[in-house]
């Protein structure tokens, strides 16, 4: 069930006003938001609920366990164990034939015998985002950020609540369960700054997005043998604001969805693009994963408490990590290993980030620049079929004596409009909020409703699904 599309606006309407009726009952309204947030999930496959029920009771149990285990041994033992098990999950669904497939070409390659069997795997929709929440919460409860462990129920709600159930933003148990605890209350929803954000999340994915990828990226990356070098450079920076306007529209609805039902996410980009260094990008970029691989992967693996070189491994293999997190491909193995051989680069040469030793305006300019140059370059190993595509698309730059074709005046206006967007104030939610606050609830439900239909019938036909549901 996809955000833009009248089946999400029907359930999102009934949902709502159940959810808002059962405020008096605040049990049986948390109750009926986890068998909606279910049925939301049901809609790709409804076999898979068994899978987010069953990684939701492990988790609420070994919490339970970890809370009540007095040694410290026997807890490092079960958070060990708890961890184990919630990646074995999420590597046999995301990573089996993956492994099979460089198994088999390693045994063929060395004549050992006949190839192993396959199985036929299909990867379940946000499995790494419900897995990453089960494991935030009992890594809560070990570090004792969570001073309770929290009901059934609380976990139920808080791995399965659906407007960030399948692509993020990943919310950390610290962070929510209080949420979940306390009383909502209707004075305290910021509904013109959720209506925003959904209205701007709409925008960027039903038109910028959609029309980028089939009007430009996906025929490019499709044959890039087909085009010369500068339609390749021209696609590739579409593609940059193509993810960036798809994924950023996700959790921007995914903010607004859970606002109007009384719950905070944290933000999720911040004008990445503007980033001056790789440091700077990643503190803006999917801001609730790469905050998650610092404080859950890179601290855990010992972060810089053993010395320069410690640290540069740790924060290497925390990238090459993350960018396998994306998917089961040698691609994102070769992305992340870019991202996190630069990164080491910049903080050997720049202890204290690359942006605080920049001394004018001119040298941050450039900064930017070869930033944003050096993400698009790693961004084509990121959307490639795989490595022999990837090295195709490259192949490509030899050819500059073809001449630009794609940069038609509707495919510069929208990646125009869509690098704009890096260049509105931080703030503009909250000016447009503040702005407008004489306007009445009902008339903002109105304009809202209005400006919905009138992105719908903007954006080109059909809906294609956001790009970080493959994760």
């Amino acid at each position: 069930m996809l955000f833009p599309t009248l089946n999400f606006g029907l359930f999102f309407l009934a949902v709502f006003c159940a959810a808002w009726a059962l405020l008096p009952l605040p049990r049986v309204r948390l109750a009926f938001l986890v068998v909606a947030s279910y049925a939301f999930y049901a809609f790709w496959d409804w076999r898979f609920c068994f899978l987010l029920g069953g990684s939701s009771i492990f988790n609420w149990y070994m919490g339970r366990r970890i809370f009540v285990t007095a040694s410290e041994h026997a807890r490092k033992l079960l958070i060990s164990g708890t961890v184990a098990v919630n990646l074995g999950v999420l590597g046999f669904f995301k990573y089996y034939n993956f492994f099979l497939d460089n198994l088999n070409g390693l045994i063929g390659t060395l004549h050992l015998g006949k190839d192993i069997s396959y199985l036929d795997v299909i990867l379940p929709v946000g499995i790494s985002f419900f897995t990453f929440h089960g494991i935030s919460y009992v890594v809560d409860i070990y570090r004792r950020k969570i001073t309770q462990p929290a009901p059934l129920l609380h976990i139920l709600f808080y791995i399965s609540f659906f407007p960030q159930l399948v692509a993020g933003p990943i919310v950390r148990a610290s962070h929510f369960l209080p949420q979940i605890s306390a009383p909502v209350s209707a004075a305290d929803i910021r509904a013109r700054r959720a209506f925003l954000l959904i209205l701007g999340g709409l925008f960027k994915k039903v038109v910028l997005a959609n029309y980028l990828a089939s009007n430009l990226v996906d025929d490019v990356f499709f044959d890039p043998t087909q085009y010369g070098a500068w339609d390749l450079l021209f696609a590739n920076y579409g593609y940059a604001a193509q993810i960036y306007c798809d994924f950023s529209a996700y959790t921007d609805i995914a903010i607004g969805v859970a606002a109007l039902f009384g719950y905070r996410f944290p933000w999720n980009f911040n004008q990445p693009y503007r980033a001056m260094g790789l440091q700077d990008f990643w503190r803006r970029w999917h801001i609730s994963l790469s905050s998650w691989l610092r404080d859950y992967l890179y601290i855990s693996l010992g972060g810089n408490r053993h010395g320069g070189l410690m640290r540069y491994r740790n924060l290497f293999l925390t990238m090459v990590l993350g960018g396998l997190w994306h998917g089961a491909s040698w691609n994102f193995v070769i992305w992340g290993s870019l991202h996190g051989a630069a990164l080491v680069l910049e903080h050997a040469l720049c202890r204290d980030g690359l942006q605080s030793a920049l001394s004018n305006v001119w040298r941050k300019i450039l900064a930017t620049l070869v930033t944003f140059q050096f993400t698009c370059f790693t961004w084509i190993f990121f959307r490639a079929a795989d490595v022999p595509h990837a090295a195709s698309y490259f192949a490509g730059f030899t050819r500059w004596h073809a001449p630009l074709t794609l940069a038609t005046p509707f495919n510069l206006s929208l990646l125009g409009l869509a690098m704009a967007l890096h260049f509105l104030p931080p703030d503009w939610v909250g000016r447009v909020e503040n702005a407008t606050r004489r306007v009445p609830l009902l008339a903002w439900g109105a304009l809202a409703g209005a400006g919905t239909v009138a992105i719908d019938s903007l954006g080109p036909t059909g809906v294609a699904p956001f790009i970080y549901f493959q994760f």
